[in-house]
């Protein structure tokens, strides 16, 4: 099955409606969210940062803040894990740091599923299969993040999510959905069998193997 073109209009209203009523649903859990940043990492709550979209087009990527700005003593970034609380840990493990992203699906930059969101400069790296990523809306979650997610190295979402593209439809967005809850409830798995197939899928229809991100990026 061949790339997907841009989603039906039907298709695109039900996403606005959707996303506008889980905003109102979650308002106390994005309360909470965010009661939880101010106390523990202070001001500002949100984190920004550009993105590319459908097409590379670039947007502002929202999320609640969950790591403090600490370096090293040469000026690199500490990893994630000493740059976050025990309670911002929590809301990245729980994706409730993703919430404010629903905003960007009602405006049409972001799906609910989809290969997330990385920057321009990424995708730019990655040449033909950067291209090839974004011919899709990039969403909150996707087939990598089900897979693997942060046990995967970025290389290897990036097999996934040119799978993911070249596959794409209702239902296995349907399955990426629930797959998702899943993993929110046991944890993230690595699954080395769909990992096998989207490697083959990618030497197979564009004669190479993913190459990796950039180091420092993530495409959680």
């Amino acid at each position: 099955m061949g790339p997907i073109a841009l989603p039906a209009e039907n298709g695109r209203v039900d996403s606005v409606l959707i996303a506008g009523v889980l905003l109102i649903l979650c308002l106390p859990l994005m309360l909470l969210a965010a009661a939880i940043v101010f106390a523990t990492l202070g001001r500002p709550l949100i984190f920004r940062q550009l993105r590319a979209g459908l097409g590379a087009k670039p947007f502002s990527i929202v999320k609640f803040r969950t790591m403090r700005e600490g370096r090293d003593a040469n000026g690199h970034l500490l990893p994630d894990q000493l740059r976050a609380t025990r309670l911002t840990w929590f809301l990245r493990r729980t994706r409730l740091d993703e919430l404010p992203q629903f905003l960007s699906v009602a405006r049409g930059e972001m799906a609910f599923v989809g290969p997330r969101p990385l920057g321009p400069t990424t995708i730019a790296e990655f040449g033909e299969l950067g291209r090839v990523r974004c011919r899709v809306l990039p969403g909150i979650t996707g087939w990598a993040q089900v897979n693997g997610n942060t046990r995967l190295s970025n290389e290897e979402k990036l097999a996934l999510d040119i799978w993911y593209v070249d596959h794409a439809g209702r239902w296995l967005d349907t399955r990426i959905l629930v797959m998702t809850v899943l993993t929110l409830v046991a944890g993230e798995k690595r699954n080395d069998r769909h990992l096998a197939e989207a490697r083959r899928h990618v030497a197979e229809r564009y004669g190479a193997a993913a190459p990796f991100a950039p180091l420092g990026e993530s495409h959680r």
